[in-house]
């Protein structure tokens, strides 16, 4: 079943965007294509269904209310074509809590509730790209750029980089445990720009995150993982220099 065509989008994400509301569909199409990605928009379970038999999607963004079903039935489906699921984020006008357990029960990994700010939809499906592999590991064109063309100062600088990870995770961590928001964005900032010049994007996507929704800041605790440290962890093991 997993032997479908994959997403042919030259290179950019490709979004199953689910909503029967035209006003609503106009402008997250606007704003996800503006990412940039690939839309296709669809109103209903049976098209969304259908559109996905041949095409594995980047990232699924799903009503919860649909006209010929639920959001959460259509992701049961979904998955159960898809076993190598891409990631799911739900998107409902219903404020009630009631609603959003549910769906996380369901496998969605956030519920958006609408009417939604362009930063905070663009802030979670780029955190939802990110850590499903949407995003590179490394940008070597821009690293290529940032450090004049020289491939030896790119693979020396990549190393540096990797060596100063678990530092950086260290220091993320401890902020956020003290809920000391000005020490986090001070160095979130330096490793965003770290991760800018040696080409670390989807590392530098998860820090972007960070800093452009602290309202997220202040649901840590000390039982809790900030998601860019998560990618930190997973660059110290994954990334290596090209």
């Amino acid at each position: 079943m997993e032997q479908r065509h994959p997403s042919a989008s030259a290179g950019l994400p490709r979004i199953l965007l689910v909503e029967d509301d035209t006003i609503s569909q106009a402008y997250f199409r606007a704003v996800l294509e503006a990412l940039p990605a690939r839309v296709d928009a669809v109103t209903t379970c049976a098209c969304a269904l259908a559109r996905s038999e041949a095409v594995r999607y980047d990232l699924w963004l799903i009503d919860l209310t649909l006209p010929d079903g639920t959001g959460n039935e259509l992701l049961r489906q979904l998955q159960a074509r898809w076993p190598q699921s891409p990631p799911a984020l739900a998107h409902t006008a219903d404020a009630d809590p009631a609603v959003r357990l549910p769906a996380l029960n369901a496998g969605f990994r956030d519920v958006l509730v609408k009417p939604l700010a362009t930063a905070e939809l663009t802030a979670a499906v780029r955190d939802a790209l990110a850590e499903a592999g949407g995003l590179p590991d490394w940008d070597n064109a821009a690293a290529a750029v940032a450090l004049n063309h020289d491939p030896a100062n790119v693979q020396a600088l990549r190393r540096l980089f990797l060596d100063e990870l678990p530092g950086a995770r260290d220091d993320v961590l401890s902020s956020a445990r003290r809920g000391d928001a000005s020490s986090l964005r001070a160095r979130l900032h330096r490793l965003q720009a770290g991760c800018g010049l040696v080409g670390a994007k989807r590392l530098g996507a998860a820090v972007e995150l960070l800093r452009r929704t602290p309202n997220r800041m202040s649901r840590w605790n000390i039982s809790t993982t900030p998601p860019a440290t998560c990618c930190a962890d997973r660059g110290r093991q994954r990334l290596s220099p090209a």
